[in-house]
């Protein structure tokens, strides 16, 4: 922990306050958005195909408008956007627990997912211009907070929600309440000179910038590549739950083999991101990285395979040890390929965005994997249905583990060919056709 906190110091103030600021934001967000459901379903009393609506509006709100908070986070500073969805989020979590009318819960289910779209961007682009020549370990060390905010958010839901739900919803408002104050007070302006380019009649438009993106082809190719691995860590919500209660059964054992899911993947990243991150940058390229990543989260469903060639106990330790110790360790391998790959994979899009327009490339970035974790999701679903149908057990673990092979081939393709390198700038350019 000391080394932790040595490692933090280290950065510029507005680079501690933008870690501690992702650890609030999650801790906010997680304390209340798993026990949202239930509170529809149960103490509203919605059907559940309302539940499914006032969720889906969240997430499209989300992902959806990551390109336009991306967007203006560029043109009108990251602070700003920061604020803004800390704000908005504060308006919506209340909201959330203070009223009961269909109408009043999706337009703050809409809130919370348009904050996120409005300050995720803005806080990578922000940490990415601030640390500088040190990016991959302060996206490692950003990854820390990231996953304690997700780890410690739920427990303290569970306590809050225990009382009253409405409480967990002020709680989280308060918190996002606080940060914006925080963030209006102590975090600095920060917007880089050449992220207003201009052209001789003001500001390039939005649709100028959008096509010179969509022109980028390293940069969404690699986007594509990516997609996979978002699809494959998402199991840890998904498939591996599944797992586990398909095995484990719905009661004491099953709830707590789940909650141990989610212990070991965030305890295993907070202990060890750091060191694996140095690792990694000591022996390997960032696109080698990539590729070793992205490999180990695909290979982190192999223990699933193999556990589907072992007879199912009936009853007992055996039925318990089968039902919990294969996802775990998926989970485990998960969070390493995670470790691998993270810190690099956010260098990356700084680099192929050529250092400019970072929080659109950003933007653009995430809704890409946001569709794809979706398609993905149904896609997994489906595998998951079929197996059951035909008695396959193996059949989403193949395909899940085909995944995250193939993802890595085409990064090892990307790499290979040199189009995870930072594109060539003007001035560079003209210097190498000067020196021929």
């Amino acid at each position: 922990m000391k080394a932790l906190y040595t490692q933090v110091r280290s950065y510029e103030r507005s680079v501690q306050l933008l870690m501690v600021n992702q650890f609030t934001i999650n801790l906010g967000f997680y304390m209340l958005m798993p026990y949202l459901a239930a509170h529809l379903s149960g103490t509203l009393g919605l059907a559940g195909w309302v539940v499914g609506l006032v969720l889906g509006v969240r997430n499209f709100s989300q992902q959806g408008m990551f390109l336009v908070g991306g967007t203006l986070a560029d043109r009108l500073g990251y602070k700003p956007m920061i604020v803004a969805g800390c704000v908005l989020r504060t308006v919506g979590f209340a909201t959330l627990g203070l009223v009961d009318s269909l109408a009043a819960l999706i337009a703050a289910s809409a809130a919370t997912g348009l904050a996120g779209a409005l300050f995720n961007p803005a806080v990578r682009a922000y940490l990415a211009a601030d640390a500088g020549e040190r990016r991959v370990e302060a996206f490692a060390l950003f990854n820390v907070f990231y996953q304690a905010g997700i780890l410690l958010g739920p427990l303290v839901g569970m306590v809050l929600t225990g009382v009253d739900f409405r409480v967990t919803c002020l709680v989280a408002a308060g918190i996002f309440a606080l940060l914006s104050i925080v963030q209006i007070r102590a975090l600095p302006a920060r917007r880089k000179k050449d992220e207003q380019p201009q052209d001789g009649q003001g500001k390039e438009s939005v649709l100028v910038q959008w096509r010179a993106i969509l022109a980028n082809r390293p940069f969404l190719l690699f986007s594509a590549a990516m997609v996979g691995s978002y699809v494959l860590t998402f199991q840890v919500y998904l498939a591996l739950p599944l797992e586990v209660r398909r095995l484990g059964g719905d009661g004491e054992f099953g709830t707590a083999a789940v909650a141990m899911l989610f212990g070991v993947s965030g305890l295993s990243t907070i202990l060890g991101q750091t060191r694996v991150t140095a690792w990694c940058k000591a022996r390997y390229e960032p696109g080698q990285a990539l590729v070793r990543g992205v490999a180990v989260m695909g290979l982190a469903f192999v223990p699933l395979l193999l556990a589907t060639t072992v007879p199912v106990p009936e009853a007992g330790a055996g039925l318990r040890l089968l039902a919990a110790a294969p996802p775990t360790l998926a989970a485990l391998l998960l969070a390493v390929g995670t470790m691998i790959a993270y810190p690099f994979e956010m260098d990356t899009i700084v680099r192929l965005s050529g250092d400019r327009l970072v929080a659109t490339h950003y933007g653009l970035y995430n809704t890409i994997c946001g569709m794809g974790i979706t398609v993905g999701n149904l896609l997994t679903g489906a595998a998951l249905d079929a197996a059951r149908e035909a008695g396959m057990p193996e059949l989403p673990w193949i395909a899940l583990t085909v995944l995250g092979l193939a993802c890595a081939l085409a990064l090892y393709g990307l790499h290979s060919t040199g189009r995870l390198r930072a594109p060539v700038s003007e001035p560079q350019a003209a210097s190498v056709a000067a020196a021929d």
